[in-house]
């Protein structure tokens, strides 16, 4: 099997699975739409680069879904606690920044590593998209290169994708300037999520 195949594959269902709104794209969004351009790839950047050791974790315990089903419950509780924890953050009354916040809302690369770092949700979902292309016999990751290359694909897959945003958010920047919406969305939808997240998890 051919180091670019496994990288197409990872890359492919990187930037599908990248599309739903969840806490990094709907902030890399928000970023944009103020015309924030740097900032937002300087961000789209940070993420980029905690995808590559969350997707190997991922494959890593990929190994571990059928015979420890208690993995995948523990990290769907951390993406509920997570999600929402950030929604309700995001929807608290704003207030005057301090020095420090001011600081990290004006690093895009460190807000991203930050608020990557704290979404897990790329490990399940590299567990379980990994053990499914296995079993269906299209991918074999039995060598360091073809693990590191299909690793890779899922890391330039997240920053194509979120690029993509940046560049459409510009074009809406105009009409969305001032808008209330821009500021709430972000935190209803992290909420709801994380609401998701608890009901998935207490159901299963």
């Amino acid at each position: 099997m051919n180091y670019f195949y496994v990288f197409f594959l990872g890359f492919i269902f990187s930037f599908v699975g990248s599309i739903p709104p969840g806490t990094l794209n709907v902030s890399i969004l928000q970023i944009a739409l103020q015309r924030k351009v740097g900032i937002a790839t300087r961000f789209a950047l940070a993420v980029a680069i905690i995808e590559y050791p969350y997707a190997w974790i991922g494959v890593q315990f990929e190994y571990w879904i059928t015979s420890s089903p208690m993995i995948i419950e523990n990290f769907q509780l951390i993406v509920a606690v997570v999600m929402t924890s950030l929604g309700i953050f995001n929807l608290l009354p704003s207030r005057q920044p301090t020095g420090f916040a001011k600081k990290f809302n004006e690093s895009g690369f460190r807000r991203g590593l930050i608020l990557s770092v704290l979404n897990p949700m790329a490990i399940p979902y590299w567990m379980g998209f990994t053990a499914y292309l296995k079993a269906q016999g299209w991918i074999s990751l039995s060598t360091t290169g073809l693990l590191h290359s299909y690793v890779l694909g899922t890391s330039v897959g997240a920053l194509a994708l979120l690029t993509l945003l940046i560049f459409y958010a510009q074009r809406l920047a105009p009409y969305a300037k001032d808008s209330k919406w821009i500021k709430i969305i972000p935190g209803l939808v992290l909420l709801a999520l994380g609401l998701y997240a608890f009901i998935k998890y207490f159901h299963s």
